[in-house]
């Protein structure tokens, strides 16, 4: 794989909407969001959130996150996290993440930055603190059915 990544474009809304396979992914990614994903659900989140970005492999779109919270020397928090299910498991979003923290040190000069993960997200609870993100806090929430579900706070604090 040759990654590279870039700012999100109205054009590539379709593929993303496609990644979601089931409720829980989304839910996962985009709690707001009804499932199926559509193009108009994506576009409020982007509309909303700032740095909307895309992971390219040879041209295709395999992943997208934003920060639904950017502020200069302060904390950016990094969303709507999500991965193209034949890009899973392959280093896309390991790549999609150190992009969205270099992208809040270097243009935010942030502090820190967050990453919140639903306890039943175990590619994400894995993934996250081997980039560094420690865990502050849990938050209680309710899923799409209802149910008892855990959101974890995660945090990495800027190394310089």
């Amino acid at each position: 794989m040759i990654l590279n990544h870039r700012p999100v474009v109205e054009n590539d809304l379709h593929a993303i909407c496609a990644f979601p396979r089931n409720e829980d992914e989304l839910f996962f990614a985009y709690p707001k969001a009804t499932y199926p994903l559509t193009p108009p659900q994506l576009l409020e989140a982007v509309r909303r959130r700032s740095d909307s970005t895309v992971v390219e492999d040879d041209g295709n779109v395999v992943a997208f996150a934003n920060f639904y919270r950017w502020e200069t020397q302060g904390c950016c928090s990094i969303g709507n996290v999500i991965v193209s299910p034949a890009a899973r498991g392959k280093g896309v979003g390991r790549y999609l993440v150190e992009r969205m923290i270099d992208l809040a040190f270097a243009r935010y000069r942030a502090i820190e930055v967050t990453v919140s993960c639903f306890n039943r997200n175990a590619a994400g609870l894995l993934l996250y603190p081997r980039l560094g993100f420690q865990p502050y806090a849990v938050e209680e929430r309710r899923d799409k059915s209802g149910s008892r579900v855990a959101l974890i706070h995660m945090r990495l604090r800027n190394p310089n």
